[in-house]
């Protein structure tokens, strides 16, 4: 509604409203400072849209003090309704912008990084109320993110998104476990990332030399000789097992895992995992369980 698209069509079930202005697509919008007025109480926060379209749907205001009750339970504000914004913790300003954005039953509910203002606690804690209450209402979400993690925990499906174009659309699992490109899989999870050569290519399998042998798939066929680059997560790679001879560079306690640095051959690795039997300068036996390769 606020810019031409050069192609294409944008369709609300059967409904094209690719020429609509904003005012008459039936959409919500959470933006990432959730600009409520400061003026106004929770209450006239949420009620805002309801009044704004009160005569065109021939609302009461029985009706809206009814619809903004049920978006405050919705979002666990019941009792702040005659609250002004600057009274309001961080995490409760996000969930009435949140509720000013149910109370009108849109088609498409609109997050534009809705969390990105709160501390991390608060953020993991939210993002599961919001991927709930989009659930039991089953409205359709589209959330802008820039946090991997955020986008894998309340989506159903990805968009991964590079200079403008989808790089990727699927389901969590499939755009973790089978990335498209090297952005994809680079963007998504933190990865170890080296120059090879294809040594043998069958199917979207392919053993490639990068300093030491490493079986990878590779979602874009790939033909013997040719220079790819490999991407490894953390995760994939074992300590204590397999054929690769590696030294302990640095191992650092990070809570729930370890973070071990690694020197194998002239190639540095990252691996992450329970904590490994080893100390710096040990040299250990290293698997790597799964790997990818990419043409660059």
């Amino acid at each position: 509604g606020l810019e031409e698209p050069t192609s294409g069509r944008i369709l609300f079930d059967d409904r094209d409203v690719t020429r609509l202005p904003t005012q008459e697509r039936n959409t919500a919008v959470v933006p990432q400072t959730w600009a409520l007025w400061p003026h106004m109480t929770v209450f006239d926060n949420v009620a805002y849209g309801l009044r704004l379209k009160k005569k065109r749907l021939k609302l009461t205001e029985e009706e809206i003090r009814r619809r903004v009750k049920e978006a405050l339970e919705l979002v666990d504000l019941v009792g702040f309704e005659e609250r002004k914004p600057f009274q309001l913790s961080g995490g409760q300003q996000q969930r009435v912008a949140l509720a000013r954005a149910l109370v009108v039953q849109p088609e498409v509910l609109l997050l534009d990084e809705p969390l990105a203002n709160l501390d991390a606690k608060l953020r993991v804690e939210l993002r599961e109320e919001v991927r709930k209450i989009a659930k039991r209402l089953s409205i359709t979400t589209i959330y802008v993110t820039h946090d991997q993690e955020e986008a894998m925990a309340v989506a159903d499906r990805i968009a991964v998104m590079n200079a403008g174009r989808m790089r990727q659309v699927g389901r969590p699992e499939e755009i973790y476990y089978k990335p498209a490109d090297l952005f994809v899989a680079t963007f998504i999870g933190r990865s170890n990332v080296l120059k090879g050569r294809v040594v043998e290519a069958k199917g979207e399998a392919a053993t490639v030399d990068v300093g030491f042998l490493v079986a990878a798939q590779t979602p874009q066929r790939t033909a013997q000789g040719e220079e790819v680059e490999v991407v490894i997560r953390p995760e994939d790679i074992y300590i204590g097992g397999g054929q690769l001879k590696c030294v302990v560079e640095d191992v650092v306690f990070l809570g729930r895992y370890y973070h071990t640095t690694l020197k194998c051959r002239d190639k540095t690795l990252k691996a992450e995992g329970p904590k490994p039997p080893v100390q710096p300068g040990e040299e250990v036996a290293v698997e790597v369980a799964r790997a990818w390769a990419f043409k660059p």
